[in-house]
């Protein structure tokens, strides 16, 4: 079943419902992949009186294993917007620190001791692995501002996931999912 389809149909949540709807419109989502080696994702989720949903596309280079995330579009919904920008920053902020979480971004042990204890060996995402980033805010003047400190991140690597499994055929189940790219 088409994952999206599968989430509304088995959910009570409205405003979870809204995120999905308004991602997945402007996505998109249901259009066909650029490339056979492309995959598309979807998650959403809620925090702290925040929604979020992310649809994600990637693409895979079998031969190296990388994973490159061509565009993620972001619907974000916390109660009335006061500040549309400060929100859209605070919201591709999040999606850039997901990125990280997501793909590549741990701490190396060997016999007890950091390998990477510095931030010059520590990755971190680059320009270089920035994907065109879109964001709808659902602006909800009935319900009390909820603000997007921590929110926004939940969505990301899920969605992310699920592209790379939609890619691929493999699942990947812990974070990060690629820090030296996609093993076969």
């Amino acid at each position: 079943m088409d994952p999206l389809e599968f989430r509304l149909k088995n959910l009570k949540d409205d405003r979870l419902r809204a995120v999905l709807e308004a991602a997945a419109k402007t996505f998109g989502w249901g259009k066909s992949k650029p490339a056979a080696n492309h995959g598309f994702g979807i998650a959403g989720g809620f925090e702290k009186r925040g929604y979020v949903a992310n649809c994600a596309e990637v693409a895979v280079d079998r031969a190296s294993g990388k994973v490159k995330i061509v565009r993620v579009v972001t619907a974000f919904e916390c109660g009335a917007v006061v500040n549309p920008d400060g929100l859209k920053n605070q919201v591709e902020g999040s999606v850039i620190q997901g990125i990280g979480g997501a793909l590549f971004e741990a701490i190396d042990f060997e016999n007890g001791k950091i390998l990477n204890p510095r931030f010059s060996r520590y990755r971190v995402p680059r320009f270089s692995d920035m994907p065109k980033l879109e964001t709808v805010l659902l602006d909800r003047k009935d319900l009390q501002s909820a603000g997007a400190g921590e929110c926004p991140i939940v969505a990301l690597a899920p969605a992310v996931g699920a592209a790379i499994f939609d890619a691929t055929g493999v699942r990947l189940r812990s974070l990060p999912m690629v820090p030296n790219g996609l093993k076969s």
